[in-house]
C-alpha cells in the first residue's frame, strides 16, 4: 500500500500585498521641532507628577529663603524688616530660580546613566529635542518658585510699585535668563560621570555668583576689589533688572544686558551641548 504525500508550495507574498498590510494608511508626517520639543517637555512634567516630592525645592526652599533672609538681615541692614523686604524680595526671587537651573544637568546625567539617551538618538526627530525638552519642562518649576516667592512676599508686606505688569515682565525676563543659563548645566550633565558630580560643579559656580552680587546689599557698600567682581557678575545685572521692573522703573540698559547675555549663553553653551550630544 503506497501513501501519497502532498506538498504545499511556499507562499511568497508580493510587494504590493506586504505594502497593503504593513502600511494600510498614509504614512504620517515627520514631527517638527516644536512638537518633539514639547513632547519631551511634557515628559519632564510627568516626572514631577509621579514623584511630587521633587517639588520641595520650588515650594519649601523659596519660603525658607524669603523668611530667613528677611528676618535675619532686615533689622541689621535696613533697620526694619518691612523696608528690607522691598529691596530683598526681587533678589531672592532671582537667585532662587537661578539655583533651580542646576537640576537640568542632573536630569540629563541620570538619563544617560540609565541608557535612555541611546533610545532617543535612534528616533527620527529633531536632534536637540530631548535637550530642549528638559529645559522647557523646568520652566514649570521656575514659574512655581516665582509664584511661591511673590505670594510669600505679599503676605509679609511686599508691594510692587510696578504693579502686576511689572511683576509679570520681571518674571518673564528671569525665566528667559534661567532657560539660557540652564544650557551650562546640560553641558556638564553630558561631560561629568554622575549626578553628584554635576551638583557639586553647579554649586561651585552658583554660590559665588549668587552671593557675591547685589542680592542682599547695595554694591557701593562693598570693598572696592569686591565691587569690581560684583559689577561684572551676570546675576547682578539680572537682579537689577528684575528689581527695577518690579519697582516700576523700566531700566532699558539692564534689561538689554540680560537679553544679550541670554542670547550669548544659548549660542555658546547650546552649541557646545549639542556637539557633545552628537558625539557622545
Amino acid at each position: 500500500m503506497s501513501t501519497a504525500t502532498t506538498t504545499t508550495p511556499d507562499y511568497s507574498p508580493t510587494v504590493e500585498v506586504l505594502g497593503a498590510v504593513l502600511a494600510p494608511g498614509q504614512q504620517p508626517k515627520r514631527p517638527n521641532a516644536l512638537s518633539t520639543s514639547m513632547t519631551f517637555g511634557w515628559r519632564s512634567v510627568l516626572k514631577i507628577k509621579h514623584v511630587p516630592e521633587q517639588l520641595i525645592d520650588v515650594t519649601a526652599f523659596p519660603i525658607i529663603m524669603t523668611l530667613m533672609f528677611t528676618f535675619l538681615f532686615g533689622g541689621a541692614i535696613a533697620g526694619s524688616t518691612g523696608e528690607y523686604l522691598q529691596f530683598l524680595l526681587p533678589g531672592v526671587l532671582s537667585i532662587t530660580v537661578v539655583m533651580i537651573t542646576m537640576y537640568s544637568g542632573m536630569a540629563v546625567n541620570a538619563d544617560i546613566a540609565k541608557g535612555t539617551f541611546d533610545r532617543f538618538r535612534t528616533l527620527p526627530i529633531w536632534r536637540p529635542s530631548p535637550m530642549v525638552g528638559y529645559l522647557l519642562g523646568d520652566v514649570l518649576r521656575y514659574l512655581m518658585a516665582s509664584a511661591v516667592i511673590v505670594c510669600v512676599g505679599l503676605l509679609l508686606g511686599y508691594r510692587a510699585d510696578g504693579g502686576v505688569g511689572g511683576v509679570l515682565v520681571a518674571v518673564g525676563l528671569l525665566i528667559l535668563f534661567s532657560f539660557a543659563f540652564s544650557w551650562i548645566w546640560t553641558m556638564l550633565g553630558l561631560l561629568l560621570r554622575s549626578e553628584k558630580s554635576v551638583m557639586g560643579a553647579s554649586q561651585l559656580v552658583l554660590f559665588p555668583l549668587t552671593f557675591l552680587s547685589n542680592v542682599f546689599v547695595e554694591t557701593n557698600s562693598m570693598p572696592g576689589w569686591l565691587q569690581a567682581f560684583v559689577k561684572i557678575n551676570p546675576i547682578t545685572h539680572l537682579v537689577s533688572a528684575v528689581r527695577d521692573l518690579m519697582a516700576g522703573n523700566w531700566n532699558g540698559g539692564e534689561v538689554m544686558w540680560v537679553l544679550i547675555a541670554s542670547a550669548v549663553l544659548i549660542g555658546v553653551f547650546g552649541s557646545v551641548t549639542m556637539g557633545l550630544y552628537n558625539r557622545k
